[in-house]
Formats: C-alpha cells, structure tokens, sequence
C-alpha cells in the first residue's frame, strides 16, 4: 500500500484496508449462509461478491487486474454497493450500504490493488481458526490507529475496556450500549465476556442483538462492524448516526438500557447545534458532558455504567456544576480510578479517569483510587501501552475497600461544600517536585502548545 500514490499515511491505508477486509469477511460469511439455508440470498449482487461465477473480480489470484480492475472498483463496485436496495428491511443489507457510502476507495493503481486482493485470498473467514487468528492481528491494526493522526480519537486502549467490562459485568439479556462505539472495543469486550455464560445458540444469538453501537464516523464505523464479525457476530447491532442529533426526550422506555461502557469524545465542540437537543439548564458546547447527561438519561433504574472522563468533565461551574449535580443526584457515584496523563498517548494527553455509576439511588460517597505508573516508567507510549494486568491491584481492592496511600473516600456534604466538584486529589500524597531532561522539557512544551492550538481553533468556532 506504501507504494500506492493515492494513499497519504496510515489512517488512509487502513480505510482503504478496511472496506477490502469488510467486503472479503462479508461475502466469505454470506457464502457460509447460502450453504446452510436454501432461503438465504446475499444482498450484494453476485458480480460484486468476493468470489463468485461472473468474472470473480478479486478472489482469483489470477484474476482482472491494472485499469481494468481500478475502473471496475471505482465505477462499478463502489456505485453499486452505494446503491444497494435496502426496501426489504435487510439488516445486512443496510450495513453494506451505510459501509460503501461512507468511505472510498484511494488507491490509484490496480496492479497494487491485485497484490493486496491476493494477500487477503490467503484467508479463510469461514475457517474458525483463521478468522479468529485475524481478529488478534486486526485489535493490532486498530491498535496503530492511536498515532494515525486524529483517527486515534477512535481507540480505546484494550486494559481499559477489559477492566471496565469486568467491573460492570454484564449478564445474559441485558442491553449494553456505547453510543461512541468507535472502533469497537468495549462492545467486543462486552461479547467475549457474555460468551462465556452462553449455553445454546439461542443465547448467542441474544448477544448479538442486545449488544448495541453507536457511531457516527464512517471509518471507526467500518472498523467496529468487521471488528464484531470476526467476533462471530453476523449482524452487528451498530447504528451509523451521531448520538446527539436528536432531542433528548426522543429517548423513551423502550430505548433505555442495562449498561452502558464507553469512552466518550472529549476536546470536542458538538456540531449542528445538537446542543439545543438537550434542557436548557445542561447546554453545552463540550461533547463529553452532552454525552453524560444523554447515558444518564439512556439507563434503567439500576443500571450501570462504566465511562471514560477527562479532569475538565470533574470540575467547573455553570452548566459543568449542574450537570455533576445531576449525576450524583440521580446516580449512586460509587467509583473514581483517577489515572495518568499519558494513558492515551500520543491522541491526547489530558488527565482521565474511569466513573462507575449506579442510576436510582443518589450519592452518599465517593471512593478514589489513583491508578499509578508501573514502577521505573515515566509515561506510557506507543511501545509501553498500559497493561490489562496493571488493573490486578484494583480488582483486589474493589469488593473489600480500604483506605491507603492509594486510596481515599470522600463523603457526598464534602463535595457540595465543593459545588460538586469531583476533581479530588490525593490527601496523602505530598506535592513532589518533578525535574525532568532537556528531551521530556520540549515534549512537554510542543504538548503545551498543541493544546493552546487547539484552544485558539475552538475559540475561533465558536466566535464565528
């Protein structure tokens, strides 16, 4: 792909990665299908099918290839595949549809096209073994995408989803949500968790349908459907649409669900004024507060949540103050793990920290626990990610709490006296003095100054 004129760094080629690897599990699964159900009839046409008895465009080695194959890719597949009949109410059909709409394909070379073609005819998704051999190479991909640029916004890091799921625990028949589902890794985490309680195809088959994403950005959209079809899921339950373009009261009984796991945007200005789809009293420009007054909102009455925010969600007035005054009124805020600045490096560098909720009964207390960095390493990066087993000490400590160095519990009168302000540091950690080297000075300063970058930009739209 590297040689590929038309494709201009990572996040390109993996787009253009992922519709090839879509459309080769996609029609792998929909042969699959033909073989076990007479009545079965794919929605793609039999010329566009990955293998088929009409030319057999890409699953011949040996097939068309140089301006033939561009041209039939750019004029007839991508055209037809946009363009796919969805009257029958055919769930597959409209994720073929919404997958081709939103994104294209860069490449300007055939004979390059021919050589990836060939590279994904060495597998066979219908071979267990191999598609699921796939899907540990494929969270490395999605992996990548955290220094592709923006496109990082759409990875969670995996010891953070797993550690999540652990602790809400999601049971058989319930409905989980992440309504920015990115690229999908809290809803796999979620479907192997649930695996292991199935015991019929029924169950599995309640999995698929009761694990629910929302994404409203066609490449992490593209990723989370082929991410949950090499997680055996044939139709994943993922809705292509913002969140927050409708008006909240849109959301009724019937939406509402078990659990929620997500790692909402945060940074961002909400477009297309969806602001004004949410009470006067908690608008806001800042997506992830919209976003936590919507999943407070989207939760039965004893449902749980487990989310990702940054310190800027914890603290402030104004609307910022009503809105955490919401959450701990209307939810038991049981949980702050207050990680480090580095968790999701290079994307972003801003303190996170993981909130776990219960809806129906309001706070009496908080328990913190500070989340610190494996002795010897001064951050994490790219080749030093956090790691799932680093989250130990924590599952230890979750179900027989006690106070440490680590640890602390703040009572709910504290943090009015505060106006609700949950950004509470450590009380027995001594302010330290931390010296640092001539390198890690002028990383700290570029990070300084992309932030103010970004601060302008958001200033500047929201003057205009």
């Amino acid at each position: 792909m590297r040689q590929d004129i038309g494709l201009n760094g990572d996040a390109q080629r993996i787009e253009q990665l992922g519709w090839m690897l879509f459309l080769k599990i996609f029609s792998d699964k929909d042969k699959e299908l033909e073989l076990l159900d007479d009545k079965y009839t794919s929605p793609i046409p039999d010329l566009f099918h990955w293998v088929n008895e009409k030319g057999n465009w890409a699953g011949d080695p040996e097939g068309i290839t140089g301006e033939e194959l561009l041209e039939f890719v750019d004029r007839q597949l991508f055209p037809a595949l946009r363009n796919i009949d969805v009257s029958s109410g055919n769930r597959r059909a409209l994720i073929v549809r919404e997958v081709f709409d939103g994104n294209n394909n860069y490449m300007k070379s055939g004979t390059n096209i021919r050589k990836v073609l060939n590279k994904l005819n060495e597998m066979d998704f219908n071979i267990a073994k191999d598609r699921h051999s796939f899907g540990e190479l494929y969270e490395t991909i999605l992996r990548g995408l955290q220094s592709a640029g923006n496109s990082g916004e759409f990875y969670t890091p995996r010891a953070i989803t797993s550690f999540i799921t652990e602790m809400i625990n999601p049971q058989l028949n319930e409905k989980i949500l992440d309504p920015s589902c990115g690229t999908g890794g809290y809803l796999t985490c979620a479907i192997e968790h649930l695996k292991k309680q199935a015991n019929s195809i029924e169950d599995r088959q309640n999995i698929a349908k009761n694990v629910i994403g929302w994404e409203y950005k066609p490449l992490p959209y593209l990723l989370a459907t082929t991410n949950l079809i090499l997680h055996d899921i044939e139709v994943p339950n993922i809705r292509y649409g913002d969140a927050l373009d409708q008006p909240l009261s849109n959301f009724t009984e019937k939406h509402r669900v078990n659990a929620i796991l997500a790692n909402p945007p945060f940074g961002g200005i909400v477009a297309n004024n969806n602001e004004t789809n949410f009470p006067q009293n908690f608008r806001t420009k800042e997506s992830a507060d919209l976003f936590l007054i919507l999943m407070i909102h989207l939760l039965k009455k004893d449902g749980r949540a487990g989310i990702v925010l940054p310190d800027g969600s914890l603290t402030g007035d104004g609307v910022k103050q009503r809105i955490r005054q919401k959450l701990l009124e209307d939810c038991n805020l049981h949980t702050i793990i207050r990680l480090p600045n580095s968790v999701f490096q290079p994307y972003a560098t801003v303190a996170t920290n993981l909130l776990f909720f219960t809806k129906g009964t309001p706070t009496k207390e908080v328990w913190y626990y500070e989340h610190r960095l494996p002795e010897g390493q001064k951050a994490y990066n790219k080749t030093k990610p956090i790691q799932i087993k680093e989250f130990d000490p924590i599952k230890l400590w979750w179900n027989n709490r006690q106070k440490s160095n680590i640890a602390w519990k703040v009572d709910i009168k504290t943090i009015i006296d505060r106006n609700y302000d949950l950004d509470i540091k450590n009380p027995t950690k001594k302010q330290e003095k931390q010296e640092f080297n001539s390198a890690e000075l002028i990383d700290l300063l570029n990070s300084s100054f992309e932030q103010s970058d970004l601060l302008l930009k958001q200033l500047k739209q929201a003057l205009n």
